[in-house]
């Protein structure tokens, strides 16, 4: 994996954090998923390690939870 992944759910905490995080490393450098709209990947995202959003996979594979928005059960509905 070359670029990070910003998992979210489109809530006010979650894209504030989305923002945050494309200033921080460039819109480039990081896949956006909205788990909201592309629930496909919600098991992508939990075999990754996320158990809530706002997230960031770095490409190491490590999952940085960042302020909590929702769990990924909120998530999953």
């Amino acid at each position: 994996m070359s670029k990070s992944v910003f998992y979210h759910a489109g809530c006010s905490v979650c894209v504030s954090a989305e923002q945050d995080i494309i200033n921080l490393i460039g819109e480039s450098n990081v896949e956006i998923v909205h788990l909201g709209e592309n629930k496909s990947q919600i098991e992508v995202a939990e075999n990754a390690g996320v158990v809530s959003v706002p997230a960031l996979l770095t490409p190491n594979g490590n999952v940085l939870h960042i302020n909590f928005g929702a769990s990924i059960a909120d998530v999953k509905g």
